[in-house]
């Protein structure tokens, strides 16, 4: 495909429960996720307002430079309140441990998760190496602390948090 950037070679090692699954796809060429199924034995229920650890019976290798995030099908979300609460999850270069996944409820009724399902996406980034260099002072910006939906105010309805008290003596 002419658009695509150059692949990343991933190794993934299938366990034995996942047999019969397939391999982490994307649905169509121009999909940025790769679909990660169930390897779950038998149904397993998330009752509302719970968490579980799904196993995708795959380990993989990201290679260093990038790494593996996890996050939440749109569709599950939509439909069901099936969420991926620490999205995205990492998948660190030196993990090699089994992909499983934390799916929360955040609906009012029970959700079935069965052998095979789609319940995450894996996306492969590139990470950067960042070297911290303490200082001092920062440099100045029009936005300085402002945080929390501050970027979103007009300048003219921004208001300066007060500064804090240094004198508490009343009169």
């Amino acid at each position: 495909m002419s658009g695509d950037s150059p692949a990343v070679t991933i190794e993934i090692a299938r366990l034995e429960e996942a047999g019969d699954l397939p391999l982490p796809s994307r649905a169509t060429p121009g999909s940025a996720g790769y679909d990660l199924c169930a390897a779950v034995r038998e149904d397993l229920v998330i009752p509302p307002g719970n968490r579980v650890l799904v196993p995708t019976g795959f380990c993989i290798a990201i290679p260093v430079g990038y790494e593996g995030q996890i996050r939440p099908r749109s569709g599950l979300a939509l439909k069901h309140g099936i969420l991926v609460p620490n999205s995205p999850g990492t998948i660190d270069s030196d993990y090699r441990g089994e992909l499983k996944i934390i799916l929360l409820n955040s609906d009012e009724k029970p959700f079935t998760v069965r052998r095979g399902d789609r319940i995450a996406q894996l996306i492969v980034a590139a990470v950067s190496n960042a070297e911290f260099r303490e200082v001092a002072d920062l440099s100045v910006t029009d936005r300085g602390q402002g945080g929390f939906g501050h970027s979103g105010r007009s300048s003219g309805s921004r208001s300066a948090a007060p500064a804090p008290d240094s004198d508490r003596s009343s009169s």
